[in-house]
């Protein structure tokens, strides 16, 4: 096994080539995120709180439609941070496919991708100036994904969390590995 750092490391043998992408964030950026969880929690637990005790119409319905946000929110806030504290990207290239899956702990919907298929495989061009880059880049959320190619005239991005240095390595050996996937196939 190779390592590309300490959150990217490659497994190639003659039968597959397996990366895996750590989700894990330095320690203070950990703790603020779980601090944000914490303290997201407990306004849910007062906006409950005054959906219940409350005994106008028209306030309970708006908070029971703070109550609605509230939880949307909070479902994808602690997704976030079981993906950040147990999360992993799989890719596996074996016999003429590619299977990408978001894993915490374990658990997630893999795809897969027939190598035949893709096209334009490569970074993505991203402007470094719009704010949505930097807004899927932040710390809180679980995009930021580097890497894609069109299969079957759909689009799929992958490589989340990558810097342009991880993404340019893994580039050349997942080009590589398609071109000896190709070779096989004939």
């Amino acid at each position: 096994m190779e390592r590309i750092n300490d959150r990217v490391s490659v497994e190639r043998s003659k039968e597959q080539m397996t990366v895996v992408i750590s989700a894990r964030l330095p320690r203070v950026k950990e703790g603020l995120l779980t601090a944000w969880v914490l303290m997201w929690t407990l306004c849910g637990v007062a906006f409950i709180h005054q959906f219940v005790t409350l005994e106008n119409g028209s306030t309970r319905a708006f908070m029971l439609g703070m109550c609605a946000l509230w939880l949307f929110y909070e479902l994808r806030i602690g997704r976030t941070l079981l993906w950040r504290m147990k999360g992993f990207e799989f890719w596996r290239v074996r016999g003429g496919t590619m299977t990408i899956k978001d894993s915490i702990f374990g658990y997630g919907k893999a795809r897969d991708y027939f190598v035949d298929n893709v096209k334009d495989l490569g970074k993505l061009n991203l402007d470094k100036s719009d704010w949505r880059l930097q807004f899927t880049d932040s710390f809180w959320t679980m995009a930021g994904e580097r890497l894609g190619f069109m299969h079957l005239e759909k689009h799929v991005a992958f490589g989340k969390g990558l810097s342009d240095e991880e993404a340019t390595a893994l580039l050349k050996i997942l080009k590589d590995r398609f071109a000896q996937e190709r070779k096989n196939a004939q």
